[in-house]
């Protein structure tokens, strides 16, 4: 109970006993902390003999009854439970791929002192100057979109790494420098323009809608994966892909 021990501590002393005291007979935040490292530790994927991929993004589901009791406190035990987090991390060389964030939210199937955690592996994402503003998006017949956010496809295309000279950053230890290139050549009659995949020689490869290839075709609704971070093209609403209209 090292750790967890050190965590609870920490927690009483950023909020007294008013915690302990609300929570004494729900869901108590150690078996929170506890849960949290089993997740990290069963999700931890291997990127190398001395590294581990573990999820960033955390989703603790809580009961109606033990929800509303966490609210006056949840900013700071979250806090406490990313930075628990942080040192789970460091003793078992797991490596996040973005910042660590913990929402906690309600499930109705849940009763009082029960709980649900989830969790993803979400990259940060940062892309040109430019290329992601409103009007960008606007005026590309096609895009592609990467954990929420929108990067338009124009011609002749986009490299997508990990390195600061890369179009669109991802920020995932499985994706290399450079890692693929989206070549897009523009359609003539304005619609969905042609668009490929192509492996830049990247140590973990890619897949698209999930093949190992080392090129490929693209077209709406295609997923290209690289490290654990999956990438959608999408069509602009009214342009044309293989003679049917788009449906996004």
């Amino acid at each position: 109970m090292g750790r967890l021990q050190r965590f609870e501590n920490r927690l009483e002393q950023a909020i007294s006993g008013a915690f302990a005291r609300t929570f004494r007979s729900a869901v108590e935040p150690v078996e929170i902390a506890a849960s949290l490292q089993r997740e990290v530790d069963n999700s931890a994927q291997i990127l190398s003999r001395d590294r581990r991929l573990a999820p960033n993004r955390f989703h603790v589901e809580l009961s109606p009854a033990d929800h509303e009791r966490l609210t006056p406190y949840g900013s700071t035990l979250a806090r406490e439970l990313v930075d628990m987090l942080h040192d789970h991390a460091d003793q078992h060389s797991y490596v996040f791929t973005g910042p660590v964030e913990i929402d906690f939210e309600v499930s109705e199937d849940l009763t009082t002192g029960r709980f649900r955690v989830r969790s993803q592996a979400i990259a940060a994402v940062s892309q040109s100057a430019g290329s992601s503003s409103d009007t960008a998006v606007r005026r590309a017949a096609a895009f592609l979109e990467v954990n929420g956010m929108r990067h338009p496809l124009e011609p002749p295309g986009i490299v997508i790494g990990r390195g600061t000279d890369a179009d669109l950053r991802i920020d995932d230890p499985g994706v290399s420098r450079r890692h693929v290139e989206i070549r897009v050549q523009a359609d003539p009659d304005g619609g969905m323009p042609h668009l490929s995949a192509i492996d830049l020689g990247s140590t973990n490869g890619m897949t698209v809608d999930g093949r190992r290839v080392q090129h490929a075709r693209l077209s709406d609704g295609s997923q290209v994966k690289v490290g654990t971070t999956t990438m959608t093209v999408r069509a602009v609403r009214g342009s044309v892909a293989g003679g049917e209209r788009s449906h996004v």
